[in-house]
Order: structure tokens, then C-alpha cells, then sequence
């Protein structure tokens, strides 16, 4: 199948969590023996506008970012000449999602708009008119979904597919030393790391060892908490760390806690769930994390720190693992297939064969 990707900025211009999955899903595609082309602002040196790397080829729709006005304006045509089976954009920026809209009407083709949300849902008239104009909007979690329909999405219009992750890298690492508790992910504000450590202090009496995975404006600040808290023993801050020696912790690891209060899919929760760990979700409004462990016996959701704490006790009756296969359909190619499914889905419904 030949997929026209639209994305003004690229995880080359600049690292977000929305460009890494919107990557992540062009690789899949690459994989799985698609012809795979990307539209979007030049980010190689030279006068070419076409770049090949690793499989993918990367058009030039646009000098750079700064030449935005250009990119919208000649998307259409570009997406029109290329004449692709599905056009895929992403969400941000707005005038790119009516531009690619047009693309599509030209090249007479399905459009699919991969909405991930990391940087909020904005309510404005162009976000607004924009939810409008696609086939299919893509989210990550239902979270993402009950936000779209919010500024105006019909619920039909709405499939929720999860971030993928690597089943085989996670069986061809070896556990790391056994440990009660993990926790993953970027601390700044948002952490709510705090919550974990009030909860592991509650049970200082207890035999356990924990470790903090990331790094961030706020790491001093809790390493001083676990110090007042005096558990700094007990909880080593490991930092960032490359995704074998995550992977290889998460093997290692009893429990994983998910306290942050904003995540729109919980990735690194995901990885440690399939590398056997319990998961423990303290439930928070603008966080989607609840959604993986909801209707799971090794899946707690909490909604106090007393709770929380309770969860961690309740966590040790569980079989320790070191693997767990019901997370196999977030595979990488498990998900492909379910944007595959979705394309042919869409093709079906419009006539295209």
C-alpha cells in the first residue's frame, strides 16, 4: 500500500512525544513492505527535495519551519500529484490537517488524522473546523478520544489505537536484579512522584528496594523527600536510562507505580506490564493510564495515597514475572495491522480499491 504521511515538523526538527509516535508509526508501515512516503519540512542539508533514509522517502514540501505559509500552500497539490492509496497527517499544526483534507479530495483517496495529544486539545476555531475534515481520527486512549469529541469529533469518527512497543527486545533481555517497585518517567511537575514515596514510607517497616527511573527539574526535590522521608536507602535514582537497561529493570522489577497526573498513554507502564510487572495506576482525571490495567488481576487502580499503599502490600501475594503475553497485541506489528485494518476499512467505505 502506498501511505502519503503528513507531518510538517519531524522527530528529525524537533523530540516530542507526539513526533516519536508519529514516527513509530511510519517505521511500522516501512516494516511491514509498505511504500511509505513522508511530507514535510526539509530538515537534510542540501538542494534536494527528495531524501531517502533507512527505507522511508522524505519529500520536501517546504524550504524549513519557518517557511510554513509555503508548506500549507503547496501540500495539496504535492499530496495530489503523489497519488497515494491513504494520506495519514499529523494533527499539529491545524492548517495542516485542511490542507491535507484537500490533498485527499484531489488524489481522490481516504484521510486519516493521528490526533496524540501530549500537548493538550486546543479549542480554537481552526482545532475546531479541523476535527471536521478527516475520514478517522487516530488517538492513543479513549482519554485523547473523549477530548477530540469535545471539540466537536463525532464519536464514529474516533478509533483509539494504543503506542506499540517490541515483544521480541523484551524477551531477548535478561532480568536485572529483583526489586519491589519501579518507576518510570520524565520529573518535572507533572511526576507526582511524591505520592509513590509517601506510599513506600508507610511501609519503611517492610523489606522492599525501589528504583526511579528518569530525570528532570524536579529529581533533587524528590531525592530530598526520600531523604526527610528517610527511605534514600531504599530508593536508588537511576536516572535516564537507555531501553535495553529499562527493559532489563522492568524484568526485574514486582510492581511498576503510575502516579503521574497528566498522561495521555502510558508507554513506559506499558513495557513494564509486558516485562511481567504488576501495575499500579493512581487514578487521575487527565491521565490515561487506568485504561491498561482496568479489568486485569494484576492491574490496581487507586485513588488515595492510603490505597496506593495498600495496593503495593496487596501487589506482593501476586506471582513474580518476568514476562506476560497478554500484552503481546501492543507488538509493533500487532498494531500495524490495526492501522492496516482501518485503511482497508476506510478504501471499503469510499469505493477505492
Amino acid at each position: 500500500m502506498h501511505v502519503a504521511f503528513v507531518s510538517f515538523e519531524t522527530l528529525e526538527h524537533r523530540e516530542t512525544e507526539t513526533n516519536r509516535r508519529f514516527r513509530d508509526v511510519v517505521e511500522g508501515h516501512r516494516d511491514g513492505g509498505h511504500d511509505v512516503h513522508v511530507f514535510c519540512a526539509q530538515f537534510w542539508a542540501g538542494e534536494a527535495s527528495v531524501h531517502e533514509r533507512e527505507d522511508i522517502t522524505y519529500h520536501a514540501v517546504s524550504s524549513g519551519l519557518e517557511a510554513r505559509s509555503s508548506f500549507l500552500l503547496r501540500l495539496p497539490f504535492v499530496l495530489a500529484s503523489a497519488r497515494p492509496d491513504i494520506i495519514h497527517a499529523n494533527a499539529r499544526p491545524p492548517g495542516q490537517v485542511i490542507a491535507a483534507n484537500w490533498g485527499s479530495r484531489l488524489a481522490r483517496c481516504p484521510f486519516v488524522l493521528e490526533w496524540y495529544g501530549d500537548d493538550g486539545v486546543a479549542e480554537d476555531r481552526v482545532t475546531r473546523w479541523a476535527t471536521s475534515q478527516p475520514d478517522r481520527i487516530v488517538t492513543p486512549s479513549e482519554l485523547v478520544g473523549t477530548w477530540v469529541q469535545e471539540i466537536g469529533a463525532e464519536t464514529e469518527q474516533v478509533t483509539p489505537i494504543p503506542n506499540q512497543i517490541d515483544i521480541e527486545r523484551i524477551r531477548n533481555v535478561s532480568p536485572a536484579e529483583q526489586i519491589e517497585v519501579v518507576y518510570a518517567r520524565r520529573l518535572d511537575e507533572g511526576a507526582n512522584l511524591e505520592s509513590l514515596l509517601l506510599a513506600l514510607a508507610e511501609i519503611r517497616q517492610r523489606g522492599w528496594k525501589a528504583v526511579v527511573i528518569g530525570d528532570g527539574p524536579e529529581r533533587g526535590r524528590y531525592e530530598g523527600l526520600a531523604s526527610d522521608l528517610r527511605i534514600d536507602d531504599r530508593v536508588r535514582f537511576a536516572g535516564e536510562l537507555p531501553r535495553e537497561e529499562r527493559i532489563a529493570v522492568y524484568r526485574g522489577a514486582h510492581v511498576f507505580a503510575q502516579t503521574a497526573e497528566r498522561c495521555v498513554f502510558p508507554t513506559e507502564m506499558l513495557w513494564a506490564l509486558a516485562s511481567g510487572c504488576v501495575g499500579i495506576v493512581e487514578y487521575h482525571a487527565d491521565s490515561s493510564a487506568h485504561e491498561l490495567v482496568e479489568g486485569w488481576d494484576r492491574g490496581f487502580r487507586t485513588t488515595s495515597e492510603q490505597e496506593l499503599t495498600n495496593a503495593i502490600i496487596d501487589a506482593g501475594d501476586l506471582e513474580y514475572r518476568d514476562y506476560d503475553d497478554r500484552f503481546a497485541t501492543f507488538d509493533r506489528s500487532a498494531v500495524s495491522d490495526r492501522y492496516l485494518e482501518l485503511y482497508r476499512t476506510l478504501q471499503d467505505q469510499s469505493g477505492v480499491l
